[in-house]
């Protein structure tokens, strides 16, 4: 039987120790691929993310969001005897999962040397704050701490200079989340062309670190960061921005390329702006970035985000509301891409189910 293209992972089985937000995550867009998924938690309270946020009847929707596709196993890997159950579950396994504190699963007796004992074609992933090695390996941390660390957290400020806590956990999602299934699958690709497994060792940190770009541009330019707020994607142009309207909601400009620009002008009614712009020699962050920033802010203040969205939705320029979560469930771009629909938990009912966004097709 050919398998199914929206289902590339049909037949890998995955192992998956992890806790709360970065692994469950990664093994769900696994899970989403067709890939086998047992969620492995101990026999207490299991993974925390059960009890984090309100409970219906057994589990927060927390939980439910991110562990969506996989089976339950309870194993106290610290008993021998579970113990051995694990390892030869690793025997038919392609992937192993953990997101212990380096050491952790060493002192189970489980570390990658035992591992690839047992199945030298195991895939290990290993997704910690600051990796399984360097000065910081064993310490504690949270998304907070890796974005600060990884010099994205002092860009992204609020309007009292500030840094402002996003509500999309960077380091987590990006570095503990989408970095590992990266490694993950070209890891498994390994495998299955050399019959060669590797250990993966995913930094939260590092992936975040990795990706700062601008902030790196801005040093590579200036030795230094652009200060938060005045470089080209943080607010220091008025055709990269955001700007609040007449009742209290936001639209996000993001005419970037002059003649974005020149079509939002002219909708705006403003044709003498066109030429002020970070292309024709606009100084970002400068003083005349910022004066048209102010005169936008007049601009669509005097209307609301309704007519706002109304009137820029039939012109090409990148002007677009800013949408509460439920707003884009509703929205026609996520249900025509079938991005998410109501499902049925076995015990906490009906809930939003977001789609894997990836498609596939033969």
């Amino acid at each position: 039987m050919t398998a199914r293209a929206d289902r590339p992972l049909e037949g890998i089985r995955v192992l998956d120790l992890t806790r709360l937000l970065p692994g469950p995550v990664a093994t769900q867009h696994l899970a989403d691929m067709g890939a086998d998924v047992i969620k492995i938690e101990d026999p207490g309270i299991g993974d925390y993310a059960r009890a984090m946020g309100p409970v219906r009847k057994e589990v927060s929707q927390f939980f439910v969001a991110v562990n969506r596709g996989k089976q339950f196993l309870r194993l106290d890997l610290k008993q021998a005897s579970q113990r051995d159950e694990f390892l030869r579950l690793v025997e038919t396994a392609d992937i192993v999962v953990e997101s212990f504190r380096p050491g952790v699963m060493d002192k189970l007796g489980l570390g990658w040397p035992i591992l690839k004992g047992r199945n030298p074609k195991l895939v290990m992933c290993a997704i910690s704050g600051y990796g399984q090695d360097g000065p910081m390996a064993h310490l504690a941390g949270h998304d907070i701490n890796y974005i600060g660390y990884a010099g994205m957290l002092e860009q992204n400020v609020g309007t009292d200079g500030v840094p402002a806590l996003p509500n999309l956990q960077i380091g987590d999602l990006l570095g503990g989340a989408q970095t590992a299934v990266q490694g993950m699958l070209a890891a498994l690709l390994r495998a299955k062309t050399t019959g060669i497994g590797s250990f993966v060792d995913v930094s939260m940190t590092d992936a975040v670190f990795a990706h700062n770009i601008m902030p790196l541009v801005a040093v590579n330019n200036a030795g230094r960061t652009t200060p938060p707020g005045r470089d080209l994607l943080t607010g220091g142009v008025p055709c990269y921005n955001v700007y609040r309207t007449k009742d209290d909601r936001f639209m996000a400009v993001g005419a970037l390329e002059l003649k974005f620009w020149e079509a939002a002008c002219d909708a705006l009614g403003r044709a003498d702006l066109k030429t002020r712009h970070w292309s024709c020699g606009q100084a970002i962050g400068g003083a005349d970035a910022m004066q048209v920033k102010a005169e936008l802010d007049g601009i669509f203040a005097g209307e609301t985000q309704a007519f706002w969205t109304r009137k820029f939705a039939t012109i090409d320029c990148c002007i677009t509301p800013v949408l509460r979560a439920d707003e884009a469930i509703a929205h026609p771009l996520f249900q025509a891409r079938q991005m998410v629909a109501r499902r049925e938990h076995p015990t906490e009912g009906e809930f939003w189910a977001l789609a894997p966004a990836i498609k596939f097709s033969s």
